[in-house]
């Protein structure tokens, strides 16, 4: 707020009042922890609860598809071209984030928009392994695969089912793949909310961050 106790809008439309300014809108936190939960779900219903594992992972690609489409049409902070930087920025980044000098981005900083685009390749390729190696017709509808994943069988349900079984290894490869990528994405929230004194986690319920100080990248 100003002097006057007005609401302030920052260059992006987004309202502010007593030092907080809208980063994240609806559609963001929606996916967020939508993604979340669907992951979670997948992961426990693996080999144990199969019709469920498989809609949380439909609802995954799903959620996947919307946040490609809405990286490019969204609101400022939503845009990947906003947050993805390349090799460069993020290595300067994290060397910053080793000395403990890194600065505060209202946005995703580097380091967190790496993760981010990592762990959409892995999610997706986790999804795309699952719903091929779910019905074995669907595998014909690959090339065929090099000898480096599959080794060459006598005869070809030999090597449908080695196919399969590739598939299914990889799906899993992934699938833990990506846990780890989640742990470690965990971890980068809470050390940069330690470091620059906000809740990161509550800004993705609320939408809401602390407002830009002078040394800030908004």
């Amino acid at each position: 707020m100003d002097a006057g106790g007005r609401t302030v809008t920052t260059t992006d439309g987004a309202s502010a009042g007593a030092g907080v300014v809208r980063v994240w809108d609806p559609m963001v936190r929606a996916f967020h922890w939508s993604l979340v939960a669907a992951f979670a779900i997948a992961w426990l219903s693996a080999d144990e609860v199969q019709p469920v594992h498989e809609v949380a992972g439909y609802v995954v690609a799903g959620l996947i598809a919307f946040r490609l489409v809405w990286g490019m049409i969204g609101g400022r902070y939503a845009r990947f071209s906003q947050f993805v930087k390349g090799p460069g920025s993020t290595l300067a980044y994290l060397r910053t984030m080793l000395r403990g000098a890194e600065r505060r981005h209202i946005g995703h900083n580097p380091a967190g928009a790496a993760m981010i685009v990592a762990l959409l390749l892995s999610l997706s390729g986790t999804a795309l392994t699952g719903w091929l190696s779910a019905d074995p017709a669907r595998v014909a509808m690959l090339p065929a695969m090099p000898q480096i994943v599959t080794p060459a069988w006598a005869d070809d349900d030999r090597e449908e089912e080695g196919e399969e079984g590739a598939l299914e290894d990889l799906h899993e490869v992934l699938a833990n793949l990506t846990l780890l990528l989640v742990a470690f994405h965990v971890g980068g929230v809470l050390l940069s909310s330690l470091r620059h004194r906000e809740n990161l986690v509550r800004a993705m319920v609320t939408g809401r961050k602390r407002a830009p100080g002078g040394d800030d990248i908004a």
